[in-house]
């Protein structure tokens, strides 16, 4: 054996053996007890991360099972990341001095698919390196054709079912990005906003946003609040920034007697509470705030200038007309931002595809309080229950490009009703009813073409392809589905694609494993999902439930943070690449360093020196090896012969003991993916135990032979054995040069396991 590990001379030679020779198919082992795991997609339109280094736990249990002889499955793929990677592609063409109103439709879909088939590879690779032994003969990507299908066909049947509805409200939207965001994708951040006290006739109210004054439909105050008992019901003339005006005041539970003076303005098409109010009460809408952030006719002069331009203009305007009594501004308020660009979110109507989230909640519910779906740690049952409770209807449509589009049609009967943008053939933008484009010389087929967006009226009458006539004229749905509806089918749609029977061999899948930061966002859709379109007529029965869960165990860990404690982000330039650590210190080193000393759920800061033990325990590996080579060859043994097992007694016996207590240990910690603890203990074992003690022993033993024969046969070999899905690479190189003989019939990756 060399006299230095070269871990860069190692690594790729032996991945290419392993995927070569098939190891990692579950074919390996066509009898076994089948094991799955879904490999959580990463995001097609990037670099891997260094969560993504944490897969290393679905590679510690994916080749513990191959190892006990099971048909163990890690199945691949890559998620498109609707709304994420069409971001991250206009960044890429704003730094090329474009936009995505220079494209149609389908010429900016097509350009962004080239662009994530180029970095789909390069994550492959990446996880090459780590040493993950995924199944790549099944890997799957959510824009996959039969993927495609089989998520239209669920929206489908959930249409049928009742369990998905179109409706009119607001949503949580982005101006920059152009698309709407469900609930869970809202970041609130604690920011200071001047909170202003404006005049509304006799009466003054609180604001935070007095440039949406142009859509109040009322103002309110609370029912027993005695100041305000003699306006109750009564319409008040205020003077206004646009001259005269009539405002009704209400009186509504909701309101907060302690907020400002008692008095709030009602502006149901920008305010969640708003909206709400504005429904007991039936008010009517007005929206005075575009999809592109600018304020419209309703704003009069201020018409055109963006929420933030007009805020000032607005204030300015109220102060020369002495309307306004004071301003608070240290006030300090909760404000929903976007989660990829920060641009603050504004509440804005639209109507948008919802799941009807209450049915599909009921039954991961049970699958969960029954143990069919196991939580690990166990405290975040708690949160997932508690985001569950709270879950509202779930908004589905995204106003992107990138992504499955929603397979829905809408019959034409007035085209005054339907508004549409599409990009003409001279790359500008046409904005208008669909009566004004055609009246301007567009067919339907060139507004189609270049659709970028479509409102039909809510009351248009809805058809799928197969239900469209003849001689009648439809519209399609431009949305494109949240990117979790489809991933939330994963492991259901990747097994039902992979290879024929794979979903009745694998499904339930065995383990989830994944971070926990996304317990709500995925693995609680995957939960009711799942179990939803496995289950095939959405029964409450439990044996039912039990069968069709889309995972039996939800293993979660926590983030990897800098070394200081802080989260990795690009903007603040911490960030720190997995794969140059892989370069450095070797792929085991830094697979280990990322279970040693850190239990389940738990964050972890990425620490230097626990990379460079690990990388000297990969070196103290290899010189014990070499020393058990020499020894061997010295006594007169050899490698290739087998050897006789004389009695144990004495230190070896106690020794041989030890081992099997260590395998029993190591099992135990892993089946309870306690996989810190069995890092720990292997790493004290084989350090403290087997080197530092035993091995000098063997040097001074009485009866040597015995004692290296213990050490060489069963010792060392179970050691490397146990310690293969951690440290996959040093611990395979060493099998094939230490145990020539038994490499030449099998590979350590599947050896089987010691008993």
């Amino acid at each position: 054996m060399d006299k230095i590990y070269e871990h860069s001379l190692v690594e790729e030679k032996i991945y290419k053996e392993w995927e070569e020779k098939g190891y990692f198919k579950p074919e390996v082992h066509p009898d076994g007890k089948p094991y799955c795991i879904i490999l959580p997609p990463p995001n097609a339109n990037g670099d891997l991360h260094f969560g993504h280094a944490m897969f290393v736990i679905e590679d510690i249990l994916i080749r513990y099972h191959r190892m006990k002889g099971e048909a163990a499955l890690w199945l691949p793929g890559t998620d498109h990341a609707g709304t994420e990677t069409q971001f991250v592609f206009e960044k890429k063409l704003q730094q090329e001095g474009k936009s995505r109103f220079d494209f149609n439709r389908q010429e900016l879909y097509d350009m962004i698919w080239k662009y994530v088939g180029e970095n789909r590879g390069g994550i492959e690779n990446q996880l090459r390196r780590l040493g993950f032994s995924l199944d790549w003969t099944r890997e799957k990507f959510t824009l996959d054709p039969d993927i495609v299908e089989i998520v239209k066909q669920t929206f489908r049947k959930m249409y049928d079912d009742k369990l998905v509805y179109r409706d009119y409200r607001l949503v949580n939207y982005c101006t920059r990005d152009g698309t709407s965001f469900s609930d869970l994708e809202v970041v609130h951040e604690e920011k200071v906003n001047p909170l202003y006290y404006i005049k509304y006739g006799p009466l003054t109210l609180a604001t935070t946003r007095p440039e949406t004054k142009f859509g109040d439909t009322a103002v309110a105050v609370h029912p027993d609040d005695k100041r305000y008992q003699q306006y109750i019901g009564k319409e008040l003339e205020i003077e206004d920034v646009l001259g005269k005006s009539k405002i009704k005041v209400i009186a509504d539970e909701s309101v907060d007697p302690t907020f400002g003076t008692g008095v709030v303005k009602i502006t149901p098409a920008h305010d969640f509470a708003d909206y709400e109010t504005g429904k007991r009460h039936n008010l009517p809408m007005k929206q005075v705030i575009g999809f592109d952030g600018k304020l419209n006719h309703y704003a009069g002069k201020f018409e055109g200038l963006y929420v933030k331009q007009a805020r000032v203009a607005v204030v300015e305007e109220m102060n020369k007309k002495g309307l306004i009594e004071k301003v608070d501004e240290k006030y300090v308020s909760r404000i929903g931002v976007c989660y990829k660009c920060k641009t603050v979110l504004e509440p804005l109507p639209l109507e948008q595809w919802y799941v009807k989230v209450g049915p599909l909640i009921e039954n991961a519910i049970k699958a969960v309080d029954n143990g069919f779906t196991k939580i690990y740690p166990e405290n975040f049952v708690h949160i997932l229950k508690q985001w569950y409770a709270g879950l509202r209807d779930w908004n589905i449509s995204r106003q992107n490009v990138w992504g499955i589009q929603i397979p829905v049609w809408y019959e034409v009967v007035n085209s005054e009703d339907f508004s549409v943008s599409f990009i003409d053939s001279k790359r500008e933008l046409q904005k208008g009813t669909l009566k004004e484009m055609i009246d301007k010389g567009f067919s339907v087929e060139e507004i189609v073409t270049g659709l970028q967006k479509v409102i039909a009226p809510i009351t248009a009458k809805i058809v799928f392809e197969e239900q469209k006539e003849k001689g009648k004229t439809y519209l399609p749905e431009t949305d494109t589905f949240d990117t979790w509806f489809s991933s939330g089918q994963w492991p259901y749609v990747t097994l039902k694609t992979a290879q024929k029977g794979d979903f009745e061999k694998f499904y339930p899948t065995s383990v989830m494993e994944t971070g926990y930061d996304i317990l709500r966002a995925w693995v609680s859709r995957m939960l009711m999902l799942g179990l939803y379109i496995a289950n095939g007529k959405h029964e409450t029965d439990l044996e039912k439930i039990k069968n069709t869960v889309p995972f039996k165990d939800v293993v979660l860990h926590g983030l990897v943070n800098d070394p200081y404690g802080k989260k990795m982000s690009k903007s603040k330039g911490n960030v720190v690449n997995p794969l140059e650590l892989v370069t450095q210190y070797g792929a085991d080193a830094v697979r280990f360093a990322l279970v040693y000393g850190t239990g389940l759920g738990n964050d972890q800061a990425m620490s230097y020196g626990k990379l460079d033990a690990s990388r000297k325990f990969t070196n103290k590996l290899w010189n014990m090896a070499r020393f058990i080579e020499m020894q061997v060859k010295e006594s007169g043994l050899s490698l290739t012969e087998e050897m006789k097992h004389p009695a144990a007694e004495g230190e070896d016996l106690e020794m041989v003991t030890k081992t099997q207590g260590l395998i029993k240990d190591i099992t135990k910690f892993i089946d309870a993916y306690q996989f810190n603890l069995a890092a720990e203990l292997l790493y004290e074992f084989i350090w403290h135990t087997v080197a530092d003690k035993f091995l000098e022993y063997v040097k001074v033993s009485s009866n040597k032979k015995q004692s290296l024969t213990i050490l060489y046969d069963q010792v060392f070999r179970d050691c490397l054995k146990l310690l293969h899905p951690f440290m996959p690479f040093v611990t395979e190189e060493i099998y094939q040069r230490l145990y020539p003989k038994e490499a030449e019939k099998t590979a350590l990756i599947i050896s089987s396991w010691p008993k």
